[in-house]
């Protein structure tokens, strides 16, 4: 299949759901068919990989037939999220950017809700584990232990007025993308940490979706590394601390949709 190859319906695309992925084939399978079921705004879905070899690349040849708006992206840029996530804007079509990790299925059905902000209002809109009912399942143990302490760390030491800012679920603007001038090394997804600061230190209006986190229901190999994730998570802890204690006073105010069928806007939280 072309890595270029586009829906004729481009111009009718409203959110983008970039997917960073290596070796994904199973989880794709089973998130690409989901995102299909649930989602009715206008929208594409651009898998993004490293290598041409990867195995998430049969099963977007697979389904492009009966999900048209479903297309490849080659990263040719090197290894990383960081990188995957610049080809994959660079690729979209839409006005709105979401970034979406393959091995997280259950929060699919978080979406809805984070565009619910959007049209409410916000610029940058995170999902969270770890308030407001969010919760996160599977995956590493040591993993777990680490990003549940250092968010909550963080949280309270630097001011950040997200809850869960390193989880990797992102939806914005496209134009608040081009504005927070990412820097991070490809080393996990200490991208989406990155951004959860310079969203606050850019003065975006925020909101956060509580989320039920399964992390790999399905298999695969996580490319958690204790040592290069530790190093490049605690650079940016260090960074965001002293921006954001020296910027502000007070945390900004963050809109929280806790579910669908609550008021409009569930909850206005002042962390």
């Amino acid at each position: 299949m072309n890595p270029t190859m586009t829906d004729s319906k481009d111009s009718l695309v409203r959110l983008s759901i970039l997917l960073p992925v290596r070796n994904e084939g199973i989880n794709l399978k089973i998130m690409l068919k989901i995102l299909r079921a649930v989602l009715e705004i206008p929208h594409e879905v651009l898998v993004i990989c490293d290598s041409p070899d990867d195995t998430s690349i049969p099963v977007v040849e697979a389904m492009h037939q009966e999900y048209a708006n479903l297309r490849l992206v080659q990263n040719n840029a090197g290894r990383g999220v960081i990188k995957a996530i610049r080809a994959g804007v660079d690729a979209a079509s839409g006005e709105y950017i979401l970034i979406f990790a393959a091995d997280e299925v259950g929060p699919v059905l978080a979406i809805e809700d984070m565009l619910h902000l959007i049209d409410e209002g916000c610029d940058f809109v995170s999902c969270t584990r770890y308030a407001h009912g969010g919760r996160r399942l599977g995956g590493s143990l040591l993993g777990q232990i680490l990003s549940r302490i250092a968010n909550r760390l963080f949280h309270l030491l630097s001011g950040c007025a997200l809850t869960d800012a390193t989880t990797g679920i992102k939806l914005m603007r496209r134009s608040v993308y081009y504005q927070l001038n990412l820097e991070a090394q490809p080393v996990g997804w200490a991208v989406a940490f990155e951004m959860s600061m310079k969203a606050q230190l850019g003065n975006f209006k925020m909101g956060e979706v509580p989320i039920i986190s399964i992390d790999r229901l399905y298999g695969g190999a996580s490319t958690f590394r204790p040592g290069p994730w530790t190093l490049e998570y605690l650079k940016w802890f260090i960074w965001g601390s002293i921006r954001l204690r020296s910027k502000t006073n007070r945390k900004p105010e963050v809109l929280v949709r806790k579910s669908p069928s609550s008021t409009p806007l569930a909850a206005k939280v002042t962390k």
